[in-house]
């Protein structure tokens, strides 16, 4: 069976594409509004207004006159263009001088560690004027492996493998939340549903316990004394 009606809704802060500017360029051409054409196209009137800002462009006609007119693949141009230049820009290439000096002094028989070398060259006067590197960046640098340094070049950091982002999937639990305990518990009307814990001393955990019974009807409280190891 087949649906006349899309069941799914417009997404929000998503980017235009190549028909839905050929859509700006018809509307526009009918002396339509930005607001128009954003109800039309389904996207914020001001995404309309960037676009058509971004796609206009001055044109010469027949006459030798100038007139402006957008035109939507002068927009879909300056987009691609302005989308490579996002993002965040490592500083090697800037910063290759320097890099190259934290790789010789690490990897020498010295063995610097990134915050030496950042901090040498930080009261080194001929490093003053010149990109360089925080000692954090390095550190990236070097887990994300832009270096010839390693990991194991670092005989101070603990850590020896590189960060991994992402979902731990075995996790280990302990027992169901207490907020998942069933209607009648929560209303303490039946006898025979007990609470248990434990108090243990601020000193060492190897110090004896205090178990603590607790009937949640009643109130009805026993305490045991348990021995620690």
């Amino acid at each position: 069976m087949a649906y006349s009606k899309p069941s799914t809704k417009h997404r929000t802060f998503t980017h235009l594409n190549v028909y839905q500017r050929g859509q700006i360029q018809v509307l526009h051409q009918e002396q339509r509004s930005s607001r128009e054409i954003a109800r039309v196209i389904g996207c914020s009137h001001q995404t309309v207004l960037n676009e058509l800002h971004r796609g206009t462009t001055t044109q010469i006609g027949a006459n030798h006159r100038c007139f402006q007119a957008y035109f939507p693949e002068t927009g879909q141009a300056n987009y691609e263009r302005n989308r490579s230049h996002c993002g965040r820009r490592y500083k090697l290439a800037a910063a290759s001088h320097f890099i190259a000096y934290a790789e010789h002094k690490i990897l020498s028989p010295d063995k610097w560690s990134p915050d030496a070398v950042c901090g040498a060259a930080s009261r080194d006067p001929k490093w003053k004027n010149k990109v360089r590197v925080c000692t954090r960046t390095l550190y990236r640098y070097i887990d994300r492996g832009f270096l010839k340094v390693k990991n194991l070049d670092l005989p101070n950091k603990l850590r020896y493998r590189s960060k991994k982002s992402g979902h731990r999937s075995n996790i280990k639990h302990l027992g169901d939340s207490i907020d998942d305990r069933p209607a009648e518990v929560q209303k303490r009307e039946q006898f025979g549903h007990w609470e248990i814990d434990t108090v243990v001393g601020k000193k060492s955990r190897e110090d004896d316990v205090l178990l603590t019974l607790v009937e949640r009807k009643t109130r009805n409280t026993r305490l045991r004394h348990l021995i620690g190891t």
